[in-house]
């Protein structure tokens, strides 16, 4: 009765911890340790079935453990492992007479400032060209809260500037502010039309 009971306060608490583990996307470990949490949470779900003899809720959580010991997998294991080698040839680029690198999937979420250090707002996305694999465009995400009312531009290549941890754009405040809004259905005009300015 008391594992019940214990099982019955894990299985809810473990779940609703661990989507927001998952939801918030802030890289393979903290989205590994979410599927870990949601793991605890299956194994209690499924001790409450097995306790109260209601064997849907033990069969579907019985599934859903082999799917979280493949997340965990995946994310803790696959996913971390290649991350920490492209943020370790980063690292080691900064040590030598070479361009230094920056993994692409570092890019996303990464802060955008202009070249006083003023924050305009986060990158979301890199666009790349095809044929000669060039960035050629990062769309910023500003303002609004949640996802409403933000306002997404696609900013030049010519535009932006790399730095290991994080972007700078050759616009001011305003500049930046004058840019359309990028519609992802459209593509964005040609890049080769604008020239950075520092």
């Amino acid at each position: 009765m008391i594992v019940e009971e214990m099982a019955g306060w894990v299985a809810p608490v473990a779940t609703a911890i661990a989507a927001i583990l998952t939801a918030a996307n802030l890289g393979a470990r903290v989205t590994g340790w979410g599927f870990v949490v949601f793991l605890i949470g299956s194994l209690a779900w499924s001790a409450v079935g097995a306790a109260t003899g209601q064997t849907n809720l033990l069969l579907t959580n019985g599934f859903l453990t082999i799917v979280n010991l493949i997340g965990i997998w995946r994310w803790l294991g696959r996913q971390a492992r290649y991350e920490k080698g492209g943020t370790a040839a980063a690292e080691a680029s900064t040590q030598r007479a070479a361009p230094d690198l920056r993994t692409l999937s570092s890019l996303i979420g990464a802060k955008v400032e202009d070249g006083r250090g003023e924050p305009l707002g986060e990158a979301i996305e890199a666009l790349v060209e095809c044929d000669s694999g060039q960035l050629s465009y990062v769309v910023i995400r500003s303002g609004g809260v949640g996802g409403v009312g933000e306002r997404l531009r696609a900013v030049p290549r010519a535009q932006v500037r790399l730095c290991t941890d994080r972007v700078e754009i050759g616009l001011d405040a305003a500049a930046f502010d004058a840019l359309p809004d990028w519609e992802p259905e459209a593509p964005p005009p040609r890049p080769h039309t604008q020239a950075r300015r520092d």
